[in-house]
């Protein structure tokens, strides 16, 4: 009984103790292909640990009689399984065959605590007739024995993921008769990295298709990143066309540590791949094509100019999908394109995904519309009659899923979470990469006149953000259709008071829920037209005479001058239950995964009431800077004058609220018309605060906005660019102006900076 075999012991047919990943890197070292050295600790080690400590008819037990449809029970009896296998204390003997065997691949590479990639690799999986897809897990950058030893126990417990169980019983594996190894391979450091098919995957064209991303390749395997994509001639490597895609992100190692990063600006655009590097991967592809002698589906890494190979398996799904017949071009109407990932064409209603919680509203036929799928998706996925992503490429778990369900895929869309809406009838052709209003199937009818959103502006790039001001919920996608770069002010008053039912009723009569829930609901519109695009909650700052004509507020105080009164941060700390239940709101949705919220407090004047605001939060378990991003709207000159106090204190970002700001300054009430013509947001008073709160910001690394009346006025917008301000929030009908004047200023200061240089 073999417990341990490294790759140069393993040939393909080796699947039974070293699974698919194992036994084909095992197969790739003998054939002289470039792989990562490395061991697989085999299934006989796993079924070893589960005979020797007992676990093996308990497990079996909890699985016996499970309803796998039943999405949550599933989801119990798995962690309850796994929770047991990590528990459980590996027996001495186990313990040393892995650690000693680690201990070996150091000194095989010449170094101590080698970093290595700690994989699973189920008995049945990546066969040319079944495809496992991801539903055990893999761990990156994992370093030093005691590691190696946790990672591979982590591994063996994965075997139950609800979505791995899920598969086997649709599938008809048996459970007990599944085991699982783990490889355990030296990491490569990868500065690029992806994944190449020896033959289109969803066309089963004769041609080698090539996705790549910057880093690690986790970027393009779990659809974090729609992946450059290469066709490539697999006889001659010749690139026959490419397609840029937009790669935001990268997963690379930072202090030991796998970490998603940004990916700097000037490479997201930038292609990935060189002509010579091309060249390398299709003489790769094409010795690997032919050593399996079918369609293979591989991992790749370059690291230092070397390209490494990190897996192959069989493509389990080139067959043949007849496509309905479809209906003249010219009837169809077209809402959103993307990448063709599993051919067909669908037909269902719009359920829109975006926490797995979720996944009990698919039902047979709908379309599952999501960012991207997780493995935990599939028992839904097989209940869809297509699939429908933002992200991702054509190898993403999405697209391989999709195709080995049979049932239409597209991915890539970029918004089509945000485009779509739950319950809407789409047609998609995952072969075009095309979604169709409507049902395709159905007898053509007069369709109404729809009036159409506002466009998006033509891409503009510019380093200064562009955001828009929301007030209605309602207005959301109206406001996210111009393409801003987020909401620099989400004002929180429409929401609130629109029940009609002054926020401090729903306090004193016990009914702080609702209030909650009234809140949770019209934020998470904005949150979901603009995600994951920023979007600043500005806490309540009514004047009292707003709150006089509710119910409840018939004891509101009499104030001659509201806006000089009791509003803003200062009234929400004298009622703090009102702050409370606004911040309970932001932490019910930061929950739920939406992490595009920060909270700016309006009308402070003294850092000691940012201080309290800040305490308040934590009361109710939301933690500023760290759960989400806390900043201060700078509306009073006293703000301006001593905004370093406030920056001691803590802040993340400021706005400037010029509305407040300048008829504080001026002692100008802005609302009345005696006076109005002496009002002007471009007072060099004003201009000087903002200078100053600017420039006291970019020294301590703060970010800075506005979102008051000027930022939609031209010239205006030009000095703050100048001033070197982040971003600037106009209102809907200004977004693309402002954006143009943005963009023109920040050509004038490169072109002047160019000159200056030049002498």
């Amino acid at each position: 009984m073999k417990f341990v075999a490294f790759f140069e012991e393993l040939t393909k047919d080796d699947v039974p103790i070293a699974g698919g990943k194992g036994a084909n890197l095992g197969e790739l070292t003998r054939a002289g292909i470039p792989v990562p050295p490395g061991f697989v600790v085999t299934s006989k080690t796993y079924d070893k640990f589960m005979k020797d400590t007992g676990l093996f008819p308990e497990v079996m037990g909890l699985l016996e009689d499970l309803d796998v449809n039943d999405t949550k029970e599933l989801q119990r009896v798995s962690k309850q399984i796994k929770d047991i296998i990590v528990s459980t204390e590996v027996p001495e003997d186990i313990q040393t065959i892995i650690i000693e065997s680690y201990n070996a691949l150091c000194q095989r590479i010449g170094r101590e605590d080698v970093y290595v990639a700690v994989r699973s690799s189920a008995t049945a999986e990546d066969l040319p007739e079944a495809s496992f897809a991801g539903q055990q897990e893999t761990f990156l950058n994992i370093k030093g024995a005691e590691d190696v030893l946790k990672h591979v126990q982590e591994c063996w417990a994965s075997l139950f993921e609800a979505r791995a169980i899920f598969y086997r019983e649709q599938n008809n594996f048996d459970h007990a008769k599944v085991s699982i190894a783990v490889v355990v391979q030296e990491m490569v450091n990868a500065e690029k990295a992806g994944v190449m098919f020896t033959a289109h995957p969803s066309t089963g064209e004769d041609i080698l298709l090539i996705e790549a991303s910057w880093g690690l390749g986790e970027a393009v395997v779990s659809g974090a990143v729609t992946p450059d994509t290469y066709s490539v001639d697999k006889a001659t490597g010749k690139l026959l066309n490419f397609k840029i895609g937009e790669k935001n992100v990268m997963f690379k190692r930072e202090d030991g540590e796998t970490v998603k990063v940004p990916v700097p600006d000037d490479m997201r655009e930038k292609r990935v791949l060189s002509d010579e590097e091309i060249a390398k991967l299709a003489d790769l592809g094409r010795k690997i094509h032919e050593h399996y002698k079918f369609p293979q589906d591989t991992e790749w890494a370059i690291e230092e100019g070397k390209v490494y190979m990190l897996q192959s398996r069989p493509v389990t799904t080139l067959t043949e999908i007849k496509v309905p017949e479809e209906k003249e071009e010219e009837e169809k109407e077209i809402i959103l394109k993307g990448l063709g990932a599993s051919p067909g064409l669908a037909s269902g209603k719009v359920k829109i995904i975006k926490d797995i919680d979720e996944l009990d509203k698919i039902q047979t036929g709908d379309i599952l519309v999501t960012v991207m799928t997780t493995p935990d998706m599939v028992p839904a996925m097989k209940r869809a009659s297509g699939i429908l992503t933002d992200e991702g490429g054509v190898t993403c778990h999405a697209s391989i899923v999709s195709r080995e369900l049979g049932i239409p895929c597209i991915v890539g869309t970029g918004d089509a979470t945000r485009k779509l809406k739950d319950n809407q009838v789409v047609t998609m052709d995952g072969t075009k990469g095309i979604v169709y209003k409507g049902e395709i199937a159905a007898p053509k009818e007069k369709e109404e006149k729809v009036t159409e959103e506002i466009p998006p502006e033509a891409p503009l790039l510019t380093v200064t953000e562009v955001k828009v001001n929301v007030s209605m919920p309602e207005a959301a996608r109206k406001a996210a259709a111009t393409g801003a770069d987020g909401v620099g002010l989400l004002r929180t008053e429409h929401m609130m008071l629109t029940p009609g039912v002054h926020p401090k009723k729903f306090i004193k009569d016990g009914k702080e829920e609702e209030l909650v829930k009234i809140l949770v609901e019209n934020i998470m519109k904005v949150a979901d037209a603009f995600y994951p695009k920023p979007v600043w909650y500005r806490t309540l700052d009514a004047p009292t005479d707003e709150f006089k004509t509710l119910k409840g507020g018939e004891d509101e105080p009499y104030e001659h001058n509201p806006m000089l009164g009791w509003r803003g941060i200062r009234r929400e700390l004298d009622e703090p239950e009102i702050l409370k239940a606004e911040f309970k709101a932001i932490k019910r949705l930061q929950e739920k995964g939406y992490n595009n919220i920060g909270i700016m407090i309006p009308l402070v004047q003294h850092p000691d009431e940012l201080r309290k605001a800040k305490e308040i939060a934590e009361e109710v378990g939301l933690k500023p800077h760290k759960d989400v991003e806390f900043g201060i709207m700078v509306e009073t000159p006293a703000a301006a004058l001593i905004i370093e106090d406030f920056i001691d204190v803590g802040i993340d970002f400021v706005s400037f609220g010029t509305n407040d700001l300048t008829q504080y300054t001026l002692a100008i009430d802005r609302n009345n018309e005696l006076v109005a013509d002496l009002y002007t947001e471009g007072h060099p008073a004003v201009m000087k605060l903002i200078e100053r709160v600017i420039r006291k910001c970019r020294e301590a690394g703060v970010k800075t906005s506005i979102c008051g009346q000027a930022g939609s006025i031209p010239w205006i917008v030009e000095r703050l660019v100048e001033l070197g301000i982040d971003s600037v929030s106009a209102n809907t009908d200004a977004v693309g102006e402002v954006r143009r004047t943005v963009a023109r200023v920040e050509q004038k200061i490169m072109l002047k900076a160019a000159r200056k240089l030049l002498g």
